[in-house]
């Protein structure tokens, strides 16, 4: 396969690189950023306990939903071009909900961030995707990105610590704005985006609904089962309409000439194993982050700030497993064998977790346990992210790259909802197991939330001991850069699934 001029390296790679690395970092931010500020949110704007969810639920609702579309728009419109509109529509939104006088502008708000952040999102990994085409050279910017993509959550619960504690909440909406339109200048002069990578096919509209009201009616019976239970009839109306409306879409794609989603993009084994190994990774690591933080704050009684603190080794782990072991094996062994057992480490990390009671050390457990966490899924996100996207038809690339989004944003809200509802059922049946000789009702109590933490996080070492043995099950890429016949992205696949790509896109 020649080069063409579409895939010679673009001189200002990696200044493009330092502006979409901070575009990623404000939207990850921004899910664990506001989790810090809601409760003085909340009190300020009259917000009352059954709607608090709506500002979390908003955000995800639209963000989930709108992926795919946002994907397929950036393939439509250019990426270059859906990056910097949905950065400066993110720093609009996030004004608005900065200036919020009451819920329904706060949630209205959210539900723009989200709207925007489905453009921005998948638009900046697929740059990312059709930028870098050297394999040593993409394992160093896929490095930066999973480590961002990775600690940028815990950063988030730092930052909204000292803005909440020492400024307002609403500077946790405001801090955005600079975020987003340093990135969006530097994505309009430095961004060159490769030759003939659009796909200019009409957009399906079908597919596009189908698509949205499926994921929006999946996160939201997850959402909702936290709250109201598994058995509440909207619940389980929820998720009857997301497997109808999902199934639908699945039998419209491939019927139609021109897919929201190409199901090549999903049946391809290797691809198909990263976003399920990644979704169900992040299922376990978001209801990871809820239980410590409530432990810290609630248990231990640290403040906003300290708790933030209290997750630096977790960040720490992350980069040092992204940029200095996956970046530099990436091209040395096949993906399979750094994310099964980078999985593994982080289940071994989540196992030390499950000894949580209520006077743990924090230096003998939670550190540990955090770098073990850390490095782990650093090791594993960093392949995973690359190979999500390797030797894709640049025309796929967006929607390719909100497959990403999209196992993580579900991934999320199911890891939320889940793991919430398992560690609810384990602390009401300790209290029922114990309240009979407990002399103090809220030492009680608190035993009885530890508990209910480490039981959950018990179920979310196997996840992560599931995610390891699919992702070495299922992904049989051998190493970037093995063969000698590679195509010109230097991925040097020798099992032919790249023309199985190649072929049809281009006789569309």
């Amino acid at each position: 396969m020649s080069k063409t001029a579409g895939t010679l390296p673009d001189p200002s790679r990696w200044k493009a690189l330092a502006f979409i690395a901070l575009a990623q970092l404000m939207v990850v931010l921004d899910a664990t950023i506001v989790n810090i500020a809601l409760p003085s949110a909340q009190t300020d704007l009259g917000i009352s306990d059954g709607n608090k969810q709506w500002v979390i639920t908003a955000y995800a609702l639209a963000f989930g939903g709108l992926l795919l579309f946002g994907g397929r728009i950036a393939d439509l419109w250019g990426r270059k071009r859906t990056f910097v509109v949905g950065l400066l529509g993110f720093a609009a939104a996030s004004a608005l909900g900065g200036a919020a006088t009451g819920e329904a502008m706060m949630f209205g708000s959210r539900a723009l961030q989200g709207a925007f952040g489905a453009l921005l999102a998948p638009a900046a990994l697929s740059l990312l995707a059709v930028m870098f085409t050297d394999a040593k050279e993409r394992a160093k910017a896929f490095g930066i990105y999973g480590a961002i993509a990775g600690g940028g959550g815990a950063v988030g619960l730092i930052l909204g610590g000292f803005l909440t504690e020492y400024l307002n909440w609403r500077w946790t909406f405001f801090v955005n704005i600079p975020f987003a339109i340093i990135a969006a200048a530097g994505a309009y002069f430095v961004i060159r985006e490769p030759a003939g990578s659009r796909n200019r096919s009409p957009l399906d509209i079908p597919g596009v609904v189908l698509s949205t009201l499926g994921l929006v009616a999946l996160v939201y019976g997850f959402t909702r089962a936290e709250a109201a239970g598994w058995s509440d009839s909207l619940t389980v109306g929820m998720f009857v309409a997301a497997g109808v409306l999902l199934l639908a879409f699945v039998i419209t794609e491939s019927r139609v000439k021109s897919p929201l989603l190409p199901l090549r993009v999903l049946t391809e084994r290797n691809r198909g194993g990263v976003y399920l190994s990644l979704g169900l990774a992040i299922i376990a690591m978001f209801g990871l982050f809820l239980f410590l933080t409530y432990y810290l704050q609630v248990v231990k009684g640290y403040s906003p700030v300290k708790t933030g603190f209290a997750f630096l080794p977790m960040i720490a782990g992350m980069i040092t497993g992204s940029t200095q072991i996956g970046a530099r094996l990436m091209t040395r062994v096949p993906p399979r064998l750094l994310m099964g057992p980078g999985f593994l480490v982080a289940a071994v990390g989540m196992l030390l977790l499950t000894q949580l009671d209520i006077g743990t050390s924090y230096a003998a457990v939670i550190l540990p346990g955090q770098l073990l966490l850390g490095l782990g899924m650093g090791t594993a996100f960093m392949p995973a992210m690359s190979l999500a996207t390797h030797g894709i038809e640049p025309r796929d690339a967006g929607v390719a790259s909100a497959m990403v989004n999209t196992s993580q944003q579900v991934g999320g809200a199911i890891g939320t909802a889940l793991l919430n509802t398992i560690a609810a059922g384990a602390t009401t049946a300790y209290i029922a197991d114990h309240a009979a000789g407990a002399t103090d009702p809220k030492l009680l109590q608190l035993q009885a939330m530890v508990s209910g933490f480490a039981s959950a996080i018990w179920w979310a070492v196997g996840i992560l001991v599931v995610a390891s043995a699919i992702a070495v099950t299922l992904i049989n890429t051998g190493r970037p850069g093995a063969g000698t016949a590679g195509p010109a992205d230097g991925s040097g696949r020798a099992d032919g699934v790249e023309d199985e790509y190649k072929i049809p896109v281009v006789a569309h």
